[in-house]
């Protein structure tokens, strides 16, 4: 049987994972990659070690499925969106390291852009708001501080791209410089209203066109991977968000996920309809297929899973991810510890560039297991304050919270999600769903699968969490986080 290749690259590690037609892996291969921080709020990524090992998961993951590359049907790409690379077009090297989504060196020209009274103007042309965390600020820094960067950037010797252009200009070895409109719409340089690259954004974070890729559908093939010089179709391009709202069978206006995975990220499809938000949400666009285009209206939180690789790098205290639920089970509540991970800063619907991480609520009785149980419940509050602005925005009262990523494993956040929310909160049976809504496109677009209704059969539930907390508790237990986050706001 044909399968087909996801290729889910994200912020700490590549995968590749092989699907079937039922939507079931049967193979799949991760590695992490590391984390460069050369200065406090910034964060970096080596795209030549990024490149090498979503190689080597690539033909890890063939080799353990007994498969060769003749047997894929095509592949798909979803990625870490806002993440910039600067490249040579003559010879594929980088002129300096990728800056991540999470980096914050560029909170300053967002400042000076603000004080010149052009958020509306970006606001509108983009659905973003003007933050360090998308790319435009990015790729203007970095041809302003490498050395001539910017002078052989206008004489079209430079490549500029988010991560899935870098992946398909490897994998097609320097044939194909392209993304989809997902990704070119997380960039601060693309209009969502025209569908194009918008000149005057361009002129005022001066990058030149010379440096864009070309803007593809995210279903449709772009280009063919060579694979041990098998010529294979790369036929589905999503940004990881927008992935995983197309995994979780989202397609229809209304409905809504949460991934719980590096960040957390609230997607909900709203349609043709381009929803402006009154909340501080991003509009953004889902996807662009055959039959046109779809948006969504997002919310970002910078540090969810994230919280949990801190509690066990920074602080030593868990030994891997995976023991966080049960430290956090040790106590029956947090004691009145509050922990707010703003890392790099607090995105939807604070937006607060400057605002640092705090442990509130301290006292001699406070445990390991406290601090593991308040990092838990930050992913949870931070993940009801972005819904409760799209249900604002969206003027709709949601009816389940779809959720996905390696976090959604967990039941102690499951079920404290379904509490704060007072929704019920629903995990698939496959968890994976940003590497599957790539597969799903790129299938879709090969004809593996044939319809939209074929992929959403696929989509099984693995268990619901019901709202268990009286309404009274959880209004308090947010009101104090609500205090907690007033604390950490500004402090930079």
């Amino acid at each position: 049987m044909p399968l087909v290749m996801a290729l889910d690259q994200g912020t700490t590690s590549s995968r590749a994972i092989l699907f079937d037609r039922d939507g079931t892996a049967r193979a799949s291969a991760q590695q992490e990659f590391r984390q460069i921080f050369p200065h406090p709020g910034w964060v970096e990524h080596d795209p030549t070690e990024i490149w090498a090992t979503q190689s080597g998961v690539l033909h890890e993951a063939l080799a353990k499925a007994g498969a060769h590359p003749r047997d894929l049907a095509a592949i798909g790409i979803t990625n870490q969106r806002e993440t910039t690379v600067v490249w040579e077009r003559a010879t594929g090297r980088p002129i300096a390291n990728a800056i991540v989504w999470q980096d914050r060196r560029t909170a300053p020209m967002c400042d000076e852009l603000r004080a010149a009274g052009l958020a509306p103007l970006f606001a509108e042309k983009t659905g973003l708001v003007l933050d360090a965390y998308f790319s435009g600020t990015k790729v203007r820094w970095l041809l302003d501080h490498v050395d001539g960067a910017r002078v052989r950037a206008a004489r079209g010797e430079l490549a500029f791209g988010t991560i899935d252009a870098w992946l398909v200009w490897n994998l097609t070895g320097g044939r194909v410089h392209t993304t989809d409109v997902s990704n070119a719409s997380r960039t601060l340089l693309y209009n969502i209203r025209t569908g194009d690259w918008d000149d005057e954004l361009l002129r005022i974070l001066d990058v030149p066109r010379e440096v864009l890729p070309a803007v593809v559908p995210s279903q449709g093939v772009c280009g063919d991977a060579r694979i041990d010089g098998v010529a294979v179709p790369i036929a589905g391009i999503a940004g990881d968000q927008q992935a995983a709202l197309f995994g979780q069978a989202c397609t229809a206006p209304g409905l809504a996920k949460n991934t719980y995975g590096t960040g957390c990220f609230l997607l909900l499809n709203t349609g043709t309809h381009a929803v402006a938000s009154r909340n501080n949400l991003l509009t953004t666009i889902a996807w662009r297929r055959p039959a046109g285009l779809d948006y969504a209206l997002e919310g970002s939180v910078f540090i969810a899973g994230a919280v949990v690789q801190w509690l066990r790098d920074g602080l030593g205290i868990i030994r891997s991810a995976a023991d966080v639920e049960a430290l956090a089970a040790t106590v029956p509540d947090n004691g009145g510890v509050y922990l707010v991970p703003a890392f790099a800063g607090l995105g939807a619907p604070h937006w607060d560039a400057y605002a640092r991480g705090t442990i509130t609520g301290l006292t001699r009785g406070a445990t390991r297991g406290h601090i593991a149980r308040a990092a838990l419940e930050a992913i949870a509050f931070q993940s009801a304050d972005v819904l409760a602005a799209m249900e604002r925005d969206a003027g709709i009262t949601l009816a389940e919270l779809r959720v996905d990523g390696g976090a959604a494993a967990n039941d102690l956040l499951m079920q404290f999600q379904a509490d704060v929310l007072g929704v019920p909160v629903v995990r698939p049976q496959v968890l994976e769903t940003t590497a599957l809504g790539a597969a799903y496109l790129a299938g879709l677009a090969v004809g593996y699968w044939a319809s939209d209704a074929e992929v959403a059969a696929n989509w099984r539930i693995d268990r619901r969490f019901e709202p268990a907390m009286p309404a009274d508790r959880a209004a308090e237990l947010r009101a104090a986080w609500d205090r907690a986050v007033g604390r950490a706001k500004g402090w930079a």
